[in-house]
Parts: structure tokens; C-alpha cells; sequence
């Protein structure tokens, strides 16, 4: 669906996005990074909007710079607001659809369909300017959503949304997702894309952190360091096994449990379990701080610093 091969772009003396290579297959990824991580830049040279300083960008096997004829198979949501706000967000969804080719009777009809989709059946003949954060955000998903297109690309689609839209929108792109469309939506908050899917790209000042899945990036990141919390009935004993095997470069014990910061995480959690078996330790309950897709980009980011 997606292949860039030493993908630089350069805004004079500045770096947008640093010699990325990467191959996507159809389906649902999520672009992961900070305000200013390089995202924007990589969807408008996904779309065409920007030519690479250095190296190829091919979506679904063609090179989207002034490619009108692959843009009719992709759908756009921006980041930016686009909008000309004297006109009803239906007279704006049909006018994009007949840039897309359509006759203004199909304009029409996707324009309505597509805007009832999104929730905006009582607002769409109202000036845009009336309109709210969220109602301006789901207008943008519906003229991307319109032409039908067979790949979605979104740039942070739930800004400006409240809690019940926001599912909403989780919904709808789940659906699409079912239909066995493809789609690539960017944003800096990670429960947004945990709740759409697990396969992800990181990526901070430029460059390409990590890709794969959460579980991939999990394995990948087993030796980094680490913080785990074991609940126990032996604390002491417990504190004492670690530091024995050398697996623990700072411990904190409690009452009923040990925290062990570690650079052997993948350690602990192969071999423990035999040696609790063989010292009659009992552990209930075992917490990595980096069980979460949060902790896992601080993790990342950190390395991509030199802080870990």
C-alpha cells in the first residue's frame, strides 16, 4: 500500500522527515508522535501535497505528486482547518466531490450520505461558521469519506472531539476498517490509536522510531530498562533472590511487594518463575510499568534521546 525508500524532505536548513524507508501492507496502521514529530510531513508527501527532498514515495504502487487519478482512491482528512465558512458544510462536501470528477446530482448524494454518516444530518444546511470544534472535524471526515475512496488517511481525526463523538468516530472507523478498506491516521495520543489498532509507526524529530505491532515493539523493547512491581508475602526474600542473581539495579520493598528496576526485564520474567518454585516464594500479582502503549513511547522516545 506504502513504500518509501530514503525518504527525506527538507524545508531549507530544516529537516521535516529523516531518510525514512518503510513498506505498509493494506490495513489499519496508526503514525505515533509528538506535536512537531514529522507526522504532517509524511501524509503530505503520502498525498502528494509535498515532494521528497531525497529518495521514492510510491502509494499503491504510484507516485501521488499531481496524481489525480490515484487521489480518486484516497480519502483526505487534514489536520488544518480548510474550510470557507460562508457556506453549509453540505454546499462544501458537494463541491469537493465534484472536484473529484462526480456530476452534481452524485456530488449530491454522497455529500448527504456521507454527511449523515458522521452524525451531521441536522447541521449540514448550516453555515460552517455556526459550526463547533467537533461539528468542523466531522465535516472534514465526511468529504474524505464521501468518493468512497479505498485507502483513508487522517490527521489527528479526534481533535476538537467530546467523549461520545469520539466514540463515535472509534465506531465508524472500526466499520471501515471491517469493510477491508485501508487506513493510516496520525496522532500524539496513543489510547486513540490502541482503540482502532495495534499495528503503529513512531515517530519523533524525523525519524522512523519503531513499526510493527504493540506486541512486535514489546519484544523488541524486552532488554530495555525497566521498572516491575511484585506483590508478595516475602518481600525481603524476594529482594534478596533479585540481588543475588544481579538482575535488580535499584529495589524498593513494601509491605506486601518489591519494585525492581532492572536492564534485564526479558531476565526476570523467563527465570523468575522457577526460582520463586524453588524458594517456596509466592507471587500474586506481577506489573511492568511498560505494559501500556504510553510507557512503550516513553520508553522509545527516551532511546531515540540517548537517555536509556
Amino acid at each position: 500500500m506504502i513504500e518509501l525508500q530514503n525518504v527525506t524532505k527538507l524545508y531549507g536548513t530544516v529537516i521535516g522527515v529523516n531518510d525514512i524507508t518503510l513498506s505498509l501492507s493494506p490495513g489499519a496502521h496508526g503514525l505515533l508522535g509528538p506535536n512537531g514529530s514529522g507526522k504532517t510531513t509524511l501524509l503530505n508527501l503520502l498525498t502528494g501535497q509535498l515532494r521528497p527532498s531525497i529518495g521514492n514515495v510510491r502509494v499503491m504502487g504510484q507516485s501521488p505528486r499531481n496524481n489525480a487519478r490515484l487521489f480518486r482512491r484516497i480519502g483526505f482528512c487534514p489536520g488544518n482547518e480548510v474550510y470557507f465558512t460562508n457556506v453549509t458544510g453540505y454546499e462544501w462536501v458537494r463541491y469537493l466531490q465534484q472536484l473529484q470528477g462526480m456530476t452534481r446530482a452524485e456530488a449530491s448524494r454522497a455529500a448527504k450520505s456521507s454527511l449523515e454518516l458522521v452524525g451531521m444530518s441536522d447541521a449540514m444546511h448550516r453555515p460552517i461558521a455556526t459550526y463547533s470544534r467537533g461539528m468542523r472535524q466531522r465535516v472534514k471526515l465526511a468529504q474524505a469519506l464521501a468518493h468512497e475512496p479505498d485507502f483513508l488517511i487522517l490527521d489527528e481525526p479526534f481533535n476538537g472531539l467530546d467523549p461520545i463523538a469520539r466514540h463515535e468516530m472509534t465506531v465508524l472507523l472500526r466499520g471501515w476498517i471491517e469493510q477491508g478498506k485501508s487506513l493510516l491516521f496520525a496522532s500524539h495520543v496513543l489510547h486513540e490509536v490502541e482503540s482502532i489498532t495495534r499495528s503503529f509507526l513512531l515517530i519523533c524529530g524525523g525519524r522512523l522510531l519503531a513499526s510493527g505491532t504493540a506486541e512486535e515493539v514489546h519484544s523488541l523493547m524486552a532488554n530495555a530498562p525497566n521498572e516491575i512491581t511484585l506483590r508478595t508475602s516475602h518481600p525481603h526474600r524476594l529482594a534478596a533472590l533479585l540481588v543475588e542473581r544481579e538482575l535488580a539495579t535499584s529495589l524498593r520493598i513494601d509491605d506486601h511487594s518489591v519494585t525492581v528496576a532492572t536492564l534485564q526485564p526479558a531476565t526476570i520474567f523467563r527465570e523468575l518463575p522457577r526460582s520463586l518454585v524453588e524458594m517456596g516464594i509466592t507471587v500474586t500479582e506481577m506489573q511492568s510499568t511498560d505494559e501500556s502503549l504510553q510507557a512503550l513511547f516513553n520508553s522509545l522516545m527516551k532511546l531515540h534521546r540517548g537517555e536509556l
